[in-house]
């Protein structure tokens, strides 16, 4: 029976299922479900700012995510996680609700119909065409951002990175705080795993130190959620609201939110899937989740940088994402067990996965400036914004400009239409602000 069972994942997965490659691919989806899991409690509270309720919320986010995660190991095979994005969550909440002044309902039709033009996007020629024209350098670039936005969002987490004073953006931690240390010690930990190579080396890392952090009373991610009140999560389903559909600020924040959507999704899934192959299902997994997470009652899912951690632990199949699904099905009923599972221990292999993603950088042409410049503004725009949209924004446009300057002009129709879409996305962003 076991055999046969083994036989059957080999051929769904269309990959070689060793002795221990299925352990691998578990394994991965454990790690990659504890390097997002944080978004079950975040997502809620940014939402909450937009007047959904935070334990309604919880429930959304994570009915969306075993949704996105199941789809995208069935239809795509991907080892993505799919749950709603950092950033699209927060546009959603400052620029849709508290700046331009929608409810958190009419927010609802302009995610719906945004994810709906997505969807469109995704299931037509468009999709392989977008993907063909953006130039390896930009890609490349895409994939060295997300890295180096998962080290600052790792190094937040561990507390040795903090908001500055006296007019410096940043400042160093405090090396008193038993939360640091903990991160410190995790990060020396997963780091010697890691180069050991030993099997499973970010999960033995967040475990040990959830472990330690536990014996010096270090708490986890706090979580106050009711299982009691999934009785009333259907006053989240189906909250569209479209009274404002005509009106011209109503379809400006369906652009925007579309070219997020599109560009950071597509963005995403270059820099992170390792067989390229799989990107059209992916794309349209991401598409066909994003729009569900209207009619869930949440902002829309992109695919997690945090997946990250999972294919750098050697997830290569879809198995990793049914694997996260299963865990945030269970999370209903044991999100409150998180308490356990402090940021500190998350955090190592955040960091980690984020510098492996920056060792990209050496192929990119650094002596071209023409080359180098896009994926350059690409790379520090993408932290230091925390948006991977404002980041691709700057990149896409730079990119064109600079080539026409040094009289390189094997610049494609749809690099140019490209461009003048991110510099209208620029300036919509700037005005609904």
């Amino acid at each position: 029976m076991l055999q046969g069972l083994k036989e059957m994942i080999k051929r769904r997965t269309k990959a070689t299922i060793g002795k221990n490659d299925l352990k691998t691919e578990i394994l991965a989806g454990v790690t990659s479900f504890f390097a997002i899991s944080y978004i079950m409690i975040v997502n809620p509270l940014i939402l909450s700012d937009a007047g959904i309720p935070v334990n309604l919320s919880i429930f959304a986010t994570i009915i969306i995510s075993v949704l996105g995660c199941l789809l995208m190991a069935v239809w795509a095979n991907a080892p993505i996680i799919l749950t709603p994005g950092m950033g699209v969550n927060a546009f959603f909440t400052y620029t849709l609700v508290v700046g331009m002044h929608f409810t958190w309902q009419v927010a609802i039709a302009v995610s719906l119909v945004s994810s709906f033009l997505y969807l469109v996007i995704a299931f037509t020629p468009l999709s392989r065409v977008l993907a063909e024209s953006i130039p390896d350098v930009l890609k490349t670039g895409i994939t060295v951002g997300i890295g180096l936005f998962l080290v600052e969002l790792g190094l937040e987490k561990a507390g040795l990175i903090t908001a500055g004073s006296n007019g410096s953006l940043l400042a160093f931690g405090s090396l008193q705080n038993p939360t640091t240390l903990l991160a410190l010690f995790g990060l020396t930990l997963t780091v010697i795993l890691y180069v050991k190579k030993i099997p499973g080396n970010f999960i033995i890392g967040i475990i040990v130190t959830s472990l330690v952090g536990a014996a010096f009373k270090i708490k986890g991610q706090a979580t106050t959620v009711d299982v009691t009140q999934i009785k009333e999560y259907g006053k989240l389903l189906f909250q569209g609201d479209f009274q404002e559909i005509g009106q011209l600020k109503f379809w400006l924040a369906v652009f925007s939110m579309t070219m997020i959507l599109v560009f950071e999704s597509m963005g995403l899934l270059e820099g992170l899937l390792p067989d390229k192959s799989k990107f059209k299902k992916s794309f349209q997994s991401s598409a066909i989740t994003a729009l569900l997470s209207g009619i869930c009652g949440t902002s829309p899912t992109v695919a997690a940088a945090e997946s990250a951690a999972g294919i750098e632990s050697g997830g290569r199949t879809g198995i990793v994402a049914g694997v996260a699904s299963l865990l945030f099905a269970s999370s209903i009923f044991l999100v409150r067990f998180l308490k356990y599972v402090p940021e500190a221990a998350i955090a190592p292999v955040i960091i980690i996965t984020g510098a492996l993603m920056m060792q990209q950088l050496q192929h990119i042409q650094i002596q071209d400036f023409s080359e180098w410049f896009p994926a350059f503004l690409i790379i520090v725009l993408i932290p230091l914004s925390g948006s991977i949209a404002i980041g691709l924004s700057f990149g896409f446009v730079s990119y064109p400009i600079l080539k026409i300057m040094t009289k390189k002009t094997d610049i494609s129709a749809i690099m140019w239409i490209l461009s003048m879409l991110f510099l209208i996305n620029l300036v919509c962003t700037a005005f609904l602000n």
